[in-house]
């Protein structure tokens, strides 16, 4: 058992679900109190501080979002681990803009809840030392996106991105040559990053350069530098990337560009630390750690006789693959939310709302362009967003999409489009616009705002009817 008993609150009306996830947190030596409704959690007598909170979306009377707000009001800065069911979306949003650590939509794996609370009571003791004050509540809300506190560039909690993550602070601390692997727009320059800063190098330069950036002609004297007359336009003398990374680290993005004819000299530097600048046969030495990336399949390339095996081999010390964007979709709502609050700071925009069903699309499409795609499309959305609705189009779907054709406004006006959204809840809920079942909950809006923009857009409902 851990030495500080950390202790885990579940609230779950379900005693079955109750039971279950008692037993699961119990075996790892976790204390466990469970709570069959928010206010019975609220009213309790409870000898010990939660280290983390399992909650579920849907409990009666007071739901879980509300639990989350009337904790959120009392200033106690509990990490909240949201299980939700399929038919969730909207609170689900509603929790993830709130600023909730984690959901998991069930049925879920054991493990992943087990990561979840262990990443959450990792958080609860670095907020123990210092409470948030109010000044505080929008950074932290901001903090609650990151993967982990030591990852401060990276945003998500999917268990696909904690096993990379896992896997950086296995690797940083070394001074191995690390090969990043993955698709397009997968973030793995933010890997590279975080390997550095994770290492003892971390007060030394990170140098970075994108082999497939640089013309062929010029890739040599980017990497090792030139003395002033080296070649023609050679006109003072160039320091290369190897040299400014020295005692630091350096990372060679799209490794799999590097032309064949310059292959032997990276190999060389790589296994004695020795080399010459373009023009100069006087022998340089760096202390350099290289971590390099790839989209391409270097082993085919090896085999195809365009890459060098050995360079492969020296490169493929300790390979790590960033999985692409469809395979961690729980990262989405919060990446979604990231991207939307940095654009909404750049353009001095206020976004109050995002629906539930562009959400819903963003998350089940597959993302090509992985994160690079669904930052550009947040930006697309930041720009034409108005009355504090973003409102996010997906591209055109893949032919094996897994979900229905996404929302397409076509020559319709977003006014048009929101009307739409707004009238399809109404008349859902039969013109209930408060309450646990109402349309203003459906949209995942306040019921003020829902009034204000029924007003603006002019619905109205007259003699059981729906009118413009």
């Amino acid at each position: 058992m851990p030495e500080d008993n950390p202790c885990v609150f579940v609230v779950d009306d379900d005693q079955s679900m109750r039971e279950s996830l008692r037993n699961l947190i119990r075996s790892t030596g976790l204390n466990v109190q469970t709570f069959a409704s928010a206010q019975e959690f609220l009213t309790s007598q409870r000898p010990d501080a939660p280290s983390c909170l399992v909650l579920d979306v849907q409990l009666p009377g007071l739901s879980g979002l509300d639990l989350q707000q009337e904790l959120a009001k009392v200033n106690a800065p509990i990490p909240i681990i949201f299980i939700t069911g399929h038919g969730d979306i909207p609170m689900t949003v509603r929790a993830m803009k709130a600023g909730a650590s984690e959901f998991l939509t069930k049925p879920f794996r054991d493990n992943d809840l087990l990561n979840a609370v262990e990443q959450a009571i990792h958080r609860s003791r670095q907020m123990a030392p210092c409470q948030p004050t109010p000044s505080a509540e929008t950074p932290s809300a901001e903090d609650d996106l990151r993967s982990d506190s030591r990852f401060a560039e990276i945003v998500g909690h999917s268990a696909a991105l904690r096993r990379v993550l896992q896997q950086v602070d296995i690797v940083a601390p070394t001074d191995a040559t690390v090969l990043i692997d993955g698709e397009t727009g997968t973030g793995k320059e933010l890997i590279a990053r975080a390997i550095h800063h994770r290492s003892g190098r971390r007060t030394h330069p990170l140098v970075t350069l994108n082999c497939a950036a640089i013309p062929p002609g010029l890739l040599e004297s980017e990497l090792f530098g030139h003395e002033k007359g080296a070649f023609t336009g050679a006109l003072t003398q160039r320091i290369g990337r190897f040299e400014l990374a020295n005692e630091g680290t350096l990372f060679l993005d799209e490794i799999g560009d590097l032309p064949l004819e310059l292959q032997p000299k990276l190999l060389r530097v790589l296994q004695d630390h020795t080399f010459e600048r373009l023009g100069s046969s006087r022998t340089l030495r760096t202390n350099v750690r290289l971590v390099a990336a790839t989209h391409r399949d270097l082993l085919a390339m090896v085999q195809q006789r365009t890459f060098r095996e050995d360079l492969y081999y020296r490169l493929h010390i300790f390979p790590l693959t960033v999985p692409p964007l469809r395979q961690r979709r729980d990262d989405i709502p919060l990446l979604v939310r990231h991207f939307a609050q940095q654009y909404a700071h750049q353009m001095h925009k206020r976004i109050e709302h995002i629906p539930a069903e562009a959400m819903a699309e963003l998350v089940h499409y597959d993302w090509p362009g992985n994160v690079r795609e669904l930052q550009n499309v947040i930006e697309r959305a930041m720009i034409l967003s108005a009355n504090g609705v973003l409102w996010p189009q997906v591209p055109a779907r893949s032919p094996d999409a897994r979900s229905a054709a996404p929302v397409s406004l076509g020559s319709e006006t977003l006014d048009d489009a929101m009307r739409t959204h707004i009238l399809d809840a109404l008349s859902a809920t039969n013109w209930v616009l408060a309450g646990p079942h109402g349309a203003a909950v459906r949209l995942g809006m306040k019921r003020t705002t829902l009034a204000s923009r029924m007003e603006k857009l002019g619905i109205v409902r007259q003699h059981g009817t729906m009118l413009p």
